[in-house]
């Protein structure tokens, strides 16, 4: 073996090394469910941070903050002195000099806890975005990676009586194999964006249920309850206090017991938003929770929502409060967001480009909106990379897990704007849709899709991926992106699913609030153009065979790093129906007449 071959074989042999180190990294455990009804201490508040530009932190060790013994002694990082920030929040938002920052920022919380011997302790995080390497005490508990879903650790056994001190490296830089990848159209806010906490549970606690109607039945649950501890085999009930209902059942050895019962319920609907008081009990454990039931699916070309016909009035949503200019994680700031679609006229909310926080979904159920929940699965994933389609399956497994007893929740989105000559694509998406059917078959699952052909004033609507989406979803931005092509009235479509229902995911076009011009000059941003697009949209939705809802992109103007020109966009995407300052739009008038008379 000459020398090349030498430094060649070493350098796979050091690759591989560093893959398997990487793979036996311990990674985050799956967080248990509704932890708003457990035992919780709050972590919120003020976090000591260090801005790690340079990535020096790990081979300087900033989990562990040593203190001089020798008067020579010195060391090059402190948290002492170090600037706090709000969690949860984003650090863009937080300090000026991190506006577009993505890199390592560590943040440092000391906190007090008193131990009990028959009790367990969990760190539980609401998410982080997007890689989170958390240490207690000096010693690494794991990682979590993934922007928008929560993840857990068991500190039973590493908890002190006393003081403890959690230290979190947080990491928003994108990466080739991240989901989503490289390139996408929102500020990427870093930071602890939601909710940390101490869970204390008993030794054998309810760490999983579900409680949701059978799919197609509008009187049958059919559901399981999931216990984790030493004492596993237990009986259970289950209490709806309002129906009369109290469901008996036993465990088996690992903890698992299937349900089915049935009752006259008062079914979930966007007019009747009913919610009851459901009590989950084991022997060790009581849960409480409010749940809806309904009956949502698709039937040749219709949607059906409690077996009669819905016609979906969405919005776009993302997760960002316009008039603080920073993420949104409150109910304060859902709230806000939430109104305005109901102002608009909405029945659905499309919560883009990934699962937002979990005050969101429950406030939106509240408030009858149905939610579509989506996976950041966005336009140019590297479906190839070995390690992508595991990073999916996780992020997908833990987006159902928090939120499948939410009844209001009643899309899943696997993809946005995928291409199918992306190698692996098809493969893996299709495999990570039978997985979703597998774990919940109670709700509509489906792929969106931007690639139709528009030529001669004729869309071509086909796509591999349609065949396992129950809904042909498409974005289409005629009249900004695209020019018309001849009349809205007489546009034409070709699809090559004629028995399923069409939806209309994105449209729209960008205005600058106040900017004032002729309704036939795209360059200088007005809300005349604007509200032309969707006059005219407006038009040629009645030419769309199989309609079953429309959702214009987007809701609010939004913060996004590739809008740059600087007299009408100035860093944000103003393809909102209202500003980043609340101001109401021409177009918003035009859709929200629209809905009301839809």
């Amino acid at each position: 073996m000459n020398q090349l071959q030498k430094k060649v074989s070493k350098g796979w042999i050091i690759k591989a090394l560093f893959v398997v180190f990487l793979v036996n990294q311990a990674k985050a455990q799956t967080a248990m469910v509704n932890i708003q009804s457990r035992h919780l201490t709050s972590l919120n508040g003020k976090w000591k941070v260090l801005v790690d530009p340079g990535g020096i932190g790990d081979w300087r060790k900033f989990w562990i903050e040593p203190n001089p013994e020798k008067k020579t002694d010195f060391f090059e990082y402190s948290f002492n002195g170090a600037p706090e920030l709000n969690v949860p929040g984003d650090f863009n938002s937080q300090l000026r000099e991190l506006t577009f920052f993505e890199g390592s920022v560590w943040y440092k919380k000391q906190f007090n806890v008193s131990k009990n011997k028959d009790s367990r302790l969990f760190l539980h995080f609401g998410a982080v975005n997007y890689i989170a390497d958390v240490y207690l005490n000096g010693e690494k508990l794991g990682s979590h990676e993934g922007g928008f879903t929560p993840f857990q650790f068991e500190i039973t056994d590493k908890i002190k009586e006393g003081d403890n001190t959690i230290i979190v490296k947080v990491n928003n830089r994108r990466l080739e194999n991240g989901i989503p990848g490289y390139g996408y159209d929102w500020l990427n806010y870093g930071g602890i964006t939601r909710d940390v906490s101490i869970i204390e549970t008993q030794n054998t606690y309810i760490d999983d249920y579900f409680i949701q109607l059978k799919k197609g039945s509008l009187n049958t649950v059919l559901g399981w309850i999931q216990l984790k501890g030493v004492q596993s085999e237990q009986k259970i009930k289950v209490k709806i206090p309002e129906l009369n209902i109290i469901y008996k059942a036993k465990t088996n050895k690992s903890g698992y017991a299937k349900l089915e019962f049935s009752s006259r319920f008062k079914l979930w609907s966007p007019d009747s938003p009913k919610l009851y008081k459901v009590t989950i009990e084991s022997e060790t454990d009581t849960i409480v929770d409010e749940i809806g039931f309904r009956s949502i699916e698709t039937k040749r070309t219709e949607v059906l929502l409690n077996k009669k016909p819905l016609f979906i009035k969405a919005v776009n949503i993302h997760e960002e409060n316009p008039l603080k200019k920073a993420r949104a994680y409150s109910l304060e700031d859902d709230k806000l967001l939430l109104n305005s679609a109901k102002e608009l006229g909405c029945n659905m909310v499309r919560l883009a480009h990934y699962p937002h926080n979990e005050n969101m979904i429950k406030q939106a159920e509240k408030m009858g909106l149905m939610v579509w929940s989506e996976l950041p699965i966005y336009q140019h994933i590297q479906f190839s990379d070995s390690l992508v389609p595991e990073k999916m399956e996780t992020m997908l497994d833990e987006m159902i897990r928090r939120d499948k007893n939410r009844c209001g929740v009643v899309v899943w989105s696997l993809s946005n704007e995928t291409y199918s000559d992306t190698p692996n694509r098809n493969e893996a998406l299709i495999d990570l849709t039978k997985k979703c059917k597998a774990i919940d078959s109670t709700r509509l699952v489906v792929h969106v899709i931007n690639t139709q052909g528009y030529n001669n004033n004729s869309f071509n609507v086909v796509d591999t991926l349609y065949n396992y989406s129950d809904l042909i979803a498409l974005n289409e931005y005629i009249g900004w992106y695209i020019p018309w092509q001849g009349k809205p009235s007489e546009v034409k479509w070709k699809v090559d699913f004629p028995n399923k229902a069409v939806f209309i995911s994105e449209f729209g076009g960008e205005a600058l609030f106040g900017s004032k011009g002729v309704v036939d000059e795209a360059a200088y941003w007005t809300e005349e153009y604007q509200a032309q697009i969707y006059k005219n949209q407006i038009e040629m939705f009645k030419t769309i065979p199989n309609l079953s809802g429309v959702c214009p992109w987007i809701l609010y103007d939004y913060r996004s790093l590739g809008r740059m020109h600087q007299v009408y966009q100035k860093g944000y995407n103003r393809k909102g129906l209202i500003s980043d300052n609340g101001e109401k739009k021409k177009a918003w008038y035009i859709m929200n007449d629209y809905f009301n008379q839809k």
